[in-house]
């Protein structure tokens, strides 16, 4: 792991109260409140760029293939697994000539 490196932020008198009284709330040091905000954060912003990047890739798929599954097809196979029930999977249809 690499050695922590000094950041200084400058946030508004209204945040920093805010901040404060959430750390005791949650029995942290405002600093360690951060670090856990900043981390939180930082991962919901990668997965977001991982679902967007794995939404543009399906897209370029199905583009190049031209098939695709129906929505009420993949609707009526999920709620029949989430009943317990054997189901069909549905069939990739051509959508795109």
């Amino acid at each position: 792991m690499s050695s922590p490196v000094a950041t200084t932020l400058k946030i508004a008198p209204g945040l920093k109260r805010r901040v404060a009284a959430a750390a005791k709330a949650a029995d942290l040091s405002p600093h360690a409140f951060m670090l856990h905000a900043i981390e939180r954060q930082t991962g919901l912003d990668e997965q977001r760029r991982a679902f967007v990047a794995d939404a543009v890739a399906s897209r370029a798929e199905a583009l190049a293939s031209g098939q695709g599954y129906s929505a009420a097809d993949v609707h009526r196979y999920v709620a029949a697994r989430v009943r317990g029930s054997r189901a069909m999977r549905p069939k990739a249809q051509t959508w795109l000539k």
